[in-house]
């Protein structure tokens, strides 16, 4: 999953050297996956009206079904 997002994130920016994907497992088996991109970036990954940031979710949410792997991603703005 990790490298999925990585890989789509990567092909969507400018500066795919700063493209940050960690996972982790939350308690409820869920899938917990945190996308860092540079500043400039933030609008190509959450779209207009956050539509890009939706179809993410929903590949690695239908990617994760195959698996029965439930997943979450958070886009994290860096301060």
């Amino acid at each position: 999953m990790k490298d999925l997002l990585t890989y789509l994130a990567k092909a969507m920016v400018d500066h795919p050297d700063e493209v940050r994907v960690s996972e982790k497992t939350l308690d409820d088996g869920t899938l917990e996956l945190s996308l860092k991109v540079h500043n400039d970036d933030m609008g190509r990954i959450i779209g207009r009206s956050g539509k890009t940031a939706r179809a993410l979710r929903r590949m690695l949410s239908a990617r994760g079904a195959m698996d029965n792997i439930k997943t979450q991603v958070e886009i994290i703005e860096d301060k």
